[in-house]
């Protein structure tokens, strides 16, 4: 997507749990002037039962989750119809992806870990692989609109502003289909 293109327009930030995707979608809210949609994580009351037991509460979790994202759409619609930009940190449509995705990075769960959500502390290694591979599956089949893959295994767009840039200078670029990025901290120049 041109410079242009990013002065309208909706932009989805999703990935699996603690990848990034709130920071990154406010960071780029920030840069482009945008309204940020949030998905509604700490008003979920199924979350930290979910976690402690996913298997009795999965559907009460997921429904309240889809029906937060519906209503946020729903307001989205009569309020923004003429907005200019809007960056969300959640794909509509994400809910398939609980049902077939794997996570296997340690990383991941360090990360989670860090960010000493009381109600995150019972994920397991596990969990986040099954997310990492439903992700995985939902994008590689995932042809709706054009999407832009990051791996960020070796990036840290919130500590370092030239990771930050770089991901900008992609998103940036025009885009039709899927595109693949896998940049490398080392590759990615820095600022001096």
């Amino acid at each position: 997507m041109s410079q242009d293109r990013l002065e309208s327009g909706y932009i989805a930030v999703e990935g699996v749990i603690g990848v990034g995707k709130t920071s990154f979608a406010q960071m780029l809210s920030e840069r482009l002037g945008a309204r940020l949609i949030n998905e509604e994580v700490f008003e979920n009351p199924f979350l930290a039962d979910f976690y402690k037991d996913r298997k009795r509460y999965a559907l009460s979790c997921q429904l309240y989750f889809l029906i937060s994202r519906f209503q946020q759409q729903q307001q989205l619609m009569v309020r923004d119809l003429f907005a200019q930009k809007i960056v969300a940190d959640y794909l509509f449509a994400k809910d398939a992806i609980f049902a077939s995705v794997i996570l296997s990075e340690r990383e991941l769960l360090d990360r989670i870990r860090s960010r000493n959500h009381p109600f995150e502390r019972p994920i397991d290694a596990e969990y986040i692989e099954l997310l990492n591979n439903a992700y995985d599956y939902f994008f590689f089949h995932y042809n709706d609109t054009p999407l832009l893959v990051v791996k960020t295994d070796e990036i840290d767009f919130v500590h370092r502003p030239e990771h930050f840039d770089d991901l900008i200078d992609q998103i940036s670029k025009p885009l039709a289909g899927k595109k693949y990025y896998s940049p490398s901290a080392g590759q990615i120049p820095s600022q001096s």
